[in-house]
């Protein structure tokens, strides 16, 4: 097991991490959770070399994956850079990449009612204008849980509360944690309190994820975007 207790947040910066082997050859992965080897909860970043592939198969609770640079393929189409998809269980691919991409993939985290297919590109989606320097993309909605992209401009700041836990992962630019009453519960007392956190820098492609009841506020060191999920960690 690798990262799964949800109670703990977590901040990684994946561009540090080494590619580890997949089963497929070609295709190299930077675990970031993970239940098990090869099946069960998983967080990872995916690289395809150039012509790569992985032979077909099912996704149990689900698959959720954004390209972040290059194409990934599979039967059903062309997913380029900003493209976010979902495919349900019981969904059957065999994907590959012609000329080589990066994807953030999440495995078997689907709710069991949750059977949308999904997908949404960055540059098609409706932005919607929050407060000042600050735009959202709502990707993916069931229930609790919410998908959603934030666009910063530089020195934008944005109020995130983590209600039923939170992942971030930045895109692009820097994000910014304020040295700011940091609120969250303990996990063992069940009680909120208030800690002072020094300033905390979140670089292109750093994974976040914070315990259910965590909240912060996020300034933006430079345009930013990032993507994130809420609602979808069980306290």
């Amino acid at each position: 097991m690798l990262n799964m207790d949800f109670s703990q947040n977590l901040c990684i910066e994946t561009a540090e991490l080494s590619w580890i082997a997949s089963p497929a050859p070609g295709v190299w992965r930077k675990p970031l959770a993970r239940e098990e080897a090869e099946r069960g909860h998983a967080t990872s970043i995916v690289r395809y070399e150039p012509g790569a592939s992985f032979p077909s198969h099912n996704h149990p609770l689900g698959e959720e994956i954004l390209v972040l640079s290059g194409t990934f393929s599979d039967e059903t189409g062309n997913f380029t850079r900003g493209t976010y998809f979902r495919n349900p269980e019981g969904f059957q691919h065999s994907p590959f990449s012609k000329n080589g991409c990066t994807i953030l993939v999440k495995l078997h985290q689907f709710q069991s009612t949750d059977h949308a297919r999904v997908k949404q590109c960055v540059d098609e989606g409706h932005w919607v204008n929050l407060e000042a320097g600050c735009s959202k993309l709502l990707l993916h909605q069931h229930k609790s849980e919410v998908v959603c992209l934030y666009r910063l401009q530089s020195d934008a700041s944005l109020f995130l509360s983590h209600k039923g836990g939170g992942e971030i992962f930045v895109l692009s630019g820097n994000l910014i944690l304020e040295e700011l009453p940091y609120l969250y519960k303990n996990s063992n007392q069940g009680t909120p309190h208030i800690s002072h956190k020094k300033h905390q820098q979140y670089p292109k492609d750093t994974w976040v994820r914070r315990a259910p009841d965590c909240a912060e506020q996020l300034t933006a060191g430079g345009e930013t975007l990032i993507w994130y999920k809420s609602g979808h960690i069980v306290n």
